[in-house]
């Protein structure tokens, strides 16, 4: 296989074709090295890669690559970052952007992140780096279009905004002297000096010469938990499938809802992986018994046998239960937080004002109705999952009861007794009408 090069916003795939016979990839997100490290490429070139929002790369993905033999070369923007903690290790770092972050002139990751715009649109930066920043300031302060005292605000003000927001009309705004913006303003088209894509372009030329280090010190990477737990994840992958998803598109009101709910999948995990959370095995247990209770599994050879109509191995199995536990953990946790737009979802739907009238009513009859406790509490309890819903008792009430968003058992309990006097106040209501 021909090197593998991760790069987004610095440089686009043809920019890095014109320097180097390559394979070009999207920036580089958790898991991706170690994907591309199994077809046992030549080389592998990080430029760009995700810093929030997307699990960024894993240290260990890098030095496993670097165990098999293969040499790992960074630059730039996340390739500069990673190069510069692994160097020790043989990762090849390349670019004054390394050399800084290796000998601590830079130190925060914010001095090479970018707001970029979409895979489809070539993702075009729409902010400007930090480095890059710092090396155009540079360039005018020696020129003589900046002063001194100039150069020094903007490198503040700069650092002082966030990198999203970073953009020169915002930026030159902080100069007190009108005609220093005017005259840096017009030395800027052909004075800009992006420094990311000096660092990346040499880091192909580098690659391309064959240059780097003897990879075959490499440290062996550690089998923890957390790593066999990734390798594991990446091999069980289920291949995407384009033409069952475009069955899906010819029915759009079936793929906007299922695709909303991928989406929310996505995000648990995203948010998961920034608290360092994992579910454990009694979260899929829970998980799959609920799934199997659904979809009617009772025996085991009933659950092979729809893995296999349904595309999934036993560990791609695993992993939707995951998915399922830890959308169950992060809607219990951010429980607040979607009051409102759950308010909002039912508007949309055309039920709020329904559901609205039935909870008036509910308070109105509970403020003049006994609480129940003991024996009819399990009366209710059985009333709402036999013969409400139709369904058996689940073992667990409590975590029942904070999957929907409740408290616990006592508020589950309160819930379904107001239920419980409310429809067997219409079920007289509906007799007497009757008589």
């Amino acid at each position: 296989m021909t090197a593998v090069v991760f790069a987004g916003p610095t440089l686009s795939a043809k920019a890095v074709a014109a320097h180097l016979d390559a394979t070009v990839l999207p920036p580089v997100r958790q898991g991706d090295v170690y994907r591309v490290t199994r077809d046992k490429p030549s080389a592998i070139g990080i430029i760009d890669g995700y810093f929030e929002g997307v699990p960024s790369v894993w240290h260990k993905e890098i030095l496993w690559a670097m165990e098999q033999g293969i040499p790992v070369f960074g630059s730039a923007s996340m390739g500069a970052l990673r190069a510069a903690e692994l160097a020790d290790f043989g990762m090849i770092g390349v670019g004054r952007i390394f050399d800084d972050y290796h000998s601590g002139v830079l130190q925060d990751d914010d001095e090479v992140a970018v707001l970029h715009g979409p895979a489809e649109l070539g993702y075009p930066s729409l902010s400007v780096p930090m480095v890059s920043i710092r090396t155009t300031v540079e360039r005018a302060r020696a020129e003589g279009v900046l002063s001194d005292e100039g150069a020094q605000t903007l490198l503040r003000v700069s650092k002082e905004t966030q990198y999203k927001k970073r953009q020169w009309e915002g930026i030159v705004k902080a100069l007190t002297g009108g005609s220093e913006i005017t005259s840096f303003m017009a030395w800027l088209p052909n004075g800009y000096v992006d420094a990311k894509a000096e660092d990346a372009l040499a880091m192909l030329v580098q690659m391309a010469q064959g240059i780097g280090d003897d990879t075959s010190h490499s440290h062996r990477t550690e089998r923890t938990l957390m790593w066999n737990s990734l390798r594991r994840r990446v091999e069980a992958e289920t291949p995407s499938d384009p033409a069952v998803i475009n069955e899906l598109r010819l029915q759009p009101a079936l793929f906007a809802e299922v695709r909303d709910r991928a989406l929310l999948h996505v995000l648990a995990r995203d948010e998961a992986h920034r608290r360092g959370q994992t579910p454990d095995r009694d979260a899929l247990v829970q998980q799959m018994t609920a799934h199997r209770d659904r979809a009617n599994l009772t025996r085991h050879a009933d659950l092979m046998r729809w893995l296999d109509a349904n595309d999934l191995s036993p560990n791609t199995y695993e992993d939707m239960l995951a998915d399922a536990a830890r959308l169950s953990a992060v809607s219990q946790d951010r429980g607040a937080d979607i009051e409102a737009p759950l308010l909002n979802e039912l508007r949309r739907a055309g039920i709020y004002s329904q559901l609205r009238d039935r909870a008036t009513a509910k308070a109105e009859l509970q403020a003049t109705a006994p609480l129940t406790t003991g024996s009819d509490r399990l009366r209710m309890v059985l009333w709402y999952f036999e013969t409400h819903l139709d369904q058996e008792v689940p073992d667990d009430l409590e975590s029942y009861a904070r999957s929907l968003g409740l408290s616990g058992r006592d508020a589950f309990y309160e819930l379904i007794e107001t239920e419980y006097l409310y429809c067997q106040k219409a079920v007289t209501t509906d007799d007497s009408n009757h008589e």
